[in-house]
């Protein structure tokens, strides 16, 4: 339901200035020491997880509180850093604070003692990367014009390729190169995995760093100076009872709504329990009930005109979102069901797939284990080689068009693994997976940014984050019961499921409205 009482108005003439290859690289630099957070993690979590004993089919519902953390992270991050500005700006406070915290997780979650300890860093660590990562994709929105914006994504995409290949060959780097040990007694960390999230976090500190000393903000008085950027609110008496008119109609409709979503996820919860269905299930049916309480919540609070906060900006704008959000939300959904896929399963579907073990203290076991993080790694460096390549196939061709192409190289990466013999082809699946990969860093978020009003850039990315966590609870809550009930405990099935979702993806790109601007009025309540 749109607010038809605002109206945009140009006040200026004024170009957003582009910047140099200088200053787009050193406003992207910190996406190397985050990434290698997010490599060591993807890479090396699951590992831990099987080391304290966790089986493959109770790694998925370990791993939701990643995911979960980010639901909750990303627009409130988002929603305060619009409305903050300080002597560090307005993004990288956020930037610095998440790091110093990500960095002390980092330290810490390779000496957990026990399965839940781990578990629990495993939130910890995934809340405080996502403090300083949801800031840096509306860094880009607010610092470049629609022109640079491709590229200012894609350099994102070629230190999330260095940071990845570095951090996630690096258990392997340090028992080949270092000859520290990769094996340990029986629920203990190997320490080629603990020196690793060491310099890990390291790295994640001074990357950072580097970004938030030399690179700077546009303030909130030049922002809106902007050509595409100025939009000046026409106030009234009227124009309030017409907005509250609105939230209170809207109030209703969201009520409705949300008690439907409600009584599903309660009746799905006492269907799984009555039919005795795997833990995992309860993740989908529990959140869908909260989900609907959300708008219940939000809806109460609209009918009695406590709208202006931070909580019904959020419900409202998930539920009236640009057009050409709701078409990638679509697209981003199959793509980060597939990855999630090949996060949780590579490890275990290698090792026992390929190598043939399934012992997680055998000798056969971490061999395969560094394997995966040395692929992950390839996949990460063709990342960062095909990031810049991105750009001019979209001017050749456009932006669905390329990642149509990328997705379908991703998904047929995944589907080749099934038909590995030996574990040295996994480096060419692997590729596709990084051309992929390239491609989901960046063109999504460069098509989306010239969707967003410049003074919700930062919580529109984070609402947009919805649909990078939504495929992966729903990916934790069910690849586990698939893989115990369907799959007979064969996790290789797992990422053929993701190649499918991958290829999926890429066709769905096609229907996605890709433009620059939109009109204030196309925004909806809040």
């Amino acid at each position: 339901m749109a607010v038809s009482s605002t109206s945009a108005v140009k006040v200026s003439l004024r170009q957003k200035p582009r910047l140099s290859f200088l200053e787009i690289w050193n406003m992207s630099f910190g996406f190397l020491g985050i990434q290698f957070g997010f490599a060591l993690q993807n890479a090396n979590v699951s590992r831990i997880f099987e080391t304290l004993g966790a089986s493959v089919d109770d790694i998925p519902i370990l791993w939701v509180a990643a995911p979960l953390t980010g639901l909750i992270i990303q627009p409130i991050i988002g929603y305060f850093s619009d409305r903050t500005w300080t002597r560090l700006g307005r993004r990288r406070p956020y930037f610095l604070a998440g790091a110093i915290l990500a960095s002390l997780a980092l330290f810490i979650m390779p000496n957990s003692p026990t399965l839940w300890f781990a578990a629990g860093m495993l939130w910890i660590m995934d809340a405080s990367i996502n403090v300083t990562m949801e800031p840096f994709r509306a860094f880009v929105g607010d610092n470049l014009p629609s022109g640079q914006r491709t590229t200012g994504f894609a350099t994102q995409s070629f230190f999330i390729g260095i940071g990845a290949i570095v951090a996630s060959s690096l258990p392997y780097i340090f028992t080949n190169w270092f000859g520290v040990p990769n094996q340990a007694g029986a629920g203990v960390i190997p320490n080629s995995v603990k020196w690793s999230f060491y310099l890990g976090g390291a790295v994640f500190l001074l990357a950072v760093l580097w970004t938030v000393l030399n690179s700077k903000e546009y303030s909130p008085e030049e922002l809106s100076s902007f050509e595409d950027n100025a939009k000046v609110p026409a106030a009234s008496q009227a124009t309030s009872v017409a907005v509250g008119e609105v939230h209170g109609l809207n109030g209703q409709k969201q009520i409705r709504k949300g008690s439907i979503v409600s009584l599903v996820g309660l009746a799905l919860t006492v269907w799984f329990s009555t039919q005795g269905l795997n833990k995992e299930l309860y993740v989908f049916s529990v959140g869908t009930a909260i989900v609907g309480l959300l708008f219940i919540a939000s809806g109460y609070l609209q009918k009695i005109s406590r709208y202006e906060n931070g909580f019904v900006t959020i419900m409202n704008d998930f539920e009236n979102m640009p057009v050409t959000m709701k078409q990638l939300a679509v697209v981003q959904f199959f793509s980060w069901f597939a990855l999630f896929a090949m996060w949780i399963y590579t490890t275990p579907a290698v090792t026992s797939w390929v190598y043939g073990t399934t012992d997680p203290t055998s000798k056969l076991y971490n061999d395969g284990a560094d394997w995966v993080g040395l692929c992950m790694g390839i996949y990460n460096g063709v990342a960062a080689l095909v990031a810049f390549a991105i750009p001019v196939l979209a001017r050749k061709t456009s932006r669905r068009v390329t990642h149509l192409i990328c997705l379908v190289a991703g998904g047929l990466g995944l589907l080749s693994i099934y038909f590995l013999t030996n574990p040295n082809y996994l480096m060419v699946s692997m590729i596709g997976v990084g051309i992929a990969w390239a491609s989901i860093l960046s063109v999504p978020y460069a098509m989306l940014a010239g969707s967003l009003p410049a003074d919700k850039m930062g919580y529109y990315m984070g609402v947009f984050n919805f649909f990078i966590v939504i495929p992966q609870i729903v990916a934790a809550a069910l690849l586990g019961f698939l893989v115990k009930v369907l799959f007979d405990g064969e996790p290789i099935y797992a990422l053929m499921l993701g190649g499918v979702s991958m290829i999926l993806a890429g066709l769905l790109c096609l229907r996605v409205n890709d433009r620059d601007d939109i009109k204030i009025s196309d925004i909806g309540v809040g």
